[in-house]
């Protein structure tokens, strides 16, 4: 070929536009954009620690060996629910990271922004204008902030992705009818199933989304092959309904609604819903639970509106879009209307994460309208449209970054509840449970008092206030609520335990066996409670046999400090103080705000002669609790025996006049005498 054909050749191909080649990865620029800021969204979240029910998900002690493993698939109630995929990955990542929570956390997030990208992925497969739009409401969202944010729900957002997967292989086999696309779809499917099970809704949406897009269904193109998906779901759907009911606490009295009560509530649901995506202000953990009575007119107003908006969607259903819309909305929430039990309906019939999936369909609508009016509007009015557009995103990523934010700790996020649901009796009962847990025993009361007073026969709660008690060294009002709570549950294992807490702490040992050994009866598994059992032996006269069943209870759950503290008692009394130290160590590691934990590794840490630590120790047990008069006195003797007598003196001084605070004669006169040998002698006397 000539040289200037060939050139003519060439100068026929002008190159791309830096415009056109701009636009041709506008919407791979614009997806990368909307998961920077959704990272950015949720930073604060990325070292939230374990909040509620974390510690039941993230993979307990006895399941997190290979045996664990397959317990999680074969053994129902291994896990909380029976989710085996959930828990298989959990049991992976703790593998992995053990208990650190930035994994868990970066994992969910990953989830998240997968099921973003899948989003977009459907709409733009399906042609639906407005999607990355749709894209970026999904992502920064504040609805979406529970979901995301909360370790636990990394069945929703794994459970997402996999739903989303299903679908985008499922639309792919409709169109091109590829066997592989249909068998993956459907493995994503189970798989989505093994997870959470409110993605069964996946075969009634893709029914949705066939009718929207044809106008009319087949039999043999549209429904045959989504007949396995629905036998699977509804499998899927029955299993978990009768795990919830029967093993996982969703009966009894709070569950009681007649079919006519469970609509009012589906109504209200769904405009409560509703209104949470387009208005999501006052977002919190525990939304209040209403109280549906059919006998107030004005609850009947929410089943009417959903009604009367489904109706006037089916008449003007010659545009299907906003009743395909509107059906994949309420379908997809139908298990979290009221009309099959959960277990979460005990606290509240709402909570954020139930509408995770559901509210694609308000997000897709809402995006298309945006977008098919764009274009029609003038080019001053549509720039203002895309300006308002960009600043409710800019809206939603504030308010989503502040929600995220009240994930930092259980303390934040419970008093945040509480600060905008005041009546929330289960937010009282968590703050409460956990200030005692770091020392705060006084709030700790009147949290759990308060919750009591809205709750007023609860037995979780009256358990948690015995426990309370005893660490506030009431054993006596211990015992009642612990009875009370056995009135309430006559089954409930937690109550034994606390009643044979409290009679330990009553120095009667013989009898705390009986309910101690009931509470392992009804839950085998209760390392506490094996722990509390092993006090009861070895104080009353079975010292190697509680000994033994200390040592049980650990291997079984290393992360209990109480144990590990009273093993270290028993082992101390045999002089072997080398490991009473160590497991005081771990003990204080564990709960660094427990005074007493302090103070026992403090006396091991002086009989090993390091005497500068004790001190230290003891110091630290004080500023914990200024009343702990034994860590005040061991303070004394630990600096007579490290040679500072006027600071040894002061120290116990101190501790006298707690311990005559206190009425604790014997203990006021053993500070006397020692007090008096150190004034009338050079050398002070040790206490060891």
């Amino acid at each position: 070929m000539p040289r200037h054909k060939k050139n003519r050749l060439v100068q026929a191909a002008p190159p791309t536009s830096p415009a056109k080649k701009l636009a041709a990865y506008r919407e791979p620029i614009a997806l990368a954009l909307i998961l920077a800021a959704t990272w950015l969204v949720y930073w604060p979240a990325l070292n939230g620690g374990m909040q509620w029910d974390d510690e039941a998900h993230v993979t307990r002690p006895e399941l997190r060996s290979a045996t664990g493993l397959y317990r999680i698939w074969f053994e129902f109630g291994a896990t909380q629910q029976y989710y085996p995929l959930l828990h298989s990955v959990f049991w992976f990542e703790h593998t992995l990271w053990g208990d650190s929570v930035l994994g868990y956390h970066v994992v969910n997030l990953v989830w998240h922004s997968t099921a973003v990208v899948l989003v977009s992925a459907i709409l733009i497969r399906m042609r639906i204008p407005g999607a990355i739009l749709a894209a970026a409401i999904f992502a920064l969202h504040p609805v979406m902030v529970e979901s995301v944010a909360w370790i636990s729900e990394q069945k929703n957002t794994l459970s997402a992705v996999l739903y989303l997967g299903a679908m985008l292989l499922y639309l792919r086999f409709d169109e091109k009818r590829n066997v592989p696309d249909y068998l993956f779809a459907l493995g994503l499917f189970v798989l989505a199933l093994m997870t959470k099970t409110v993605t069964a809704s996946l075969p009634a949406a893709l029914l949705i989304i066939f009718w929207w897009q044809r106008g009319a269904l087949t039999w043999k193109r549209d429904v045959l092959p989504l007949v396995p998906l629905f036998a699977f779901g509804l499998i899927g759907g029955l299993i978990t309904a009768t795990l919830e009911r029967n093993m996982g606490g969703a009966q009894g009295t709070e569950f009681d609604m007649s079919l006519l009560s469970r609509g009012l509530l589906a109504g209200r649901v769904i405009c409560f819903y509703l209104r949470q995506l387009f208005w999501p202000a006052n977002l919190m953990f525990f939304y209040p639970r209403w109280s549906i009575d059919p006998a107030q007119l004005w609850q009947w107003s929410f089943p009417v509106v959903v009604l009367a908006f489904t109706v006037i969607l089916w008449i003007y259903r010659r545009n299907r879009g906003p009743l395909a819309c509107w059906l994949f909305f309420c379908g997809t929430l139908f298990p979290a209307l009221g009309f099959v039990n959960v277990y979460p309906f005990r606290y509240s019939y709402v909570a954020d994460h139930f509408q995770y999936l559901a509210s694609l369909g308000v997000i897709v609508f809402v995006s298309a309208v945006v977008a098919l009016n764009l274009p029609r509007l003038p080019l001053v009015s549509r720039r203002i449209s895309v300006a308002f557009c960009l600043v409710i995103l800019a809206a939603f990523a504030s308010v989503s970054w502040q929600q995220a934010g009240t994930y930092a700790n259980s303390i934040v996020l419970n008093r945040a509840t509480i600060d905008r649901n005041p009546g929330s009796w289960v937010a009282h009962a968590n703050l409460g449970s956990i200030l005692a847990n770091q020392g705060d025993l006084n709030e700790a009361l009147d949290h759990l008092q308060t919750a009591k007073r809205l709750l007023p026969h609860s037995p979780e709660i009256q358990t948690a206030l015995a426990g309370v008690l005893i660490q506030a060294g009431r054993p006596e009002e211990a015992m009642n609520e612990a009875n009370a709570a056995l009135q309430a549950n006559p089954n409930f294992s937690k109550a034994y335990d606390k009643l044979g807490v409290a009679l330990i702490r009553l120095r009667k040992y013989a009898a705390a066996l009986e309910p101690l050994r009931h509470a392992l009866e009804l839950d085998p598994n209760f390392a506490a409670a094996r722990a509390n059992l092993g006090v009861a032996l070895a104080h009353s006269g079975q010292h190697q046999e509680g000994i033994d069943e200390l040592a049980k209870s650990l291997q079984d759950n290393p992360s209990q400090p109480d144990a590990l503290n009273n093993l270290g008692l028993l082992l101390a009394s045999d002089n072997r103080i080398q490991e009473a130290a160590r497991l005081f160590t771990i003990a204080v590691e564990l709960q660094p705000g427990r005074a007493e934990f302090r103070n026992n590794l403090g006396s091991a840490l002086a009989h090993l002669g390091s005497r500068d630590e004790a001190i230290h120790q003891y110091l630290v047990a004080l500023q914990v609790d200024p009343n702990y008069f034994q860590a005040g006195f061991n303070l004394a003797t630990a600096l007579a025996d490290a040679g500072r007598r006027d600071d040894a003196i002061a120290a116990a001084k101190r501790a006298r006049a707690v311990a005559a605070a206190a009425h604790d004669t014997a203990a006021t006169e053993q500070i006397d005498s020692w007090l008096q040998k150190v004034l009338t002698h050079a050398q002070p006397p040790s206490s060891k």
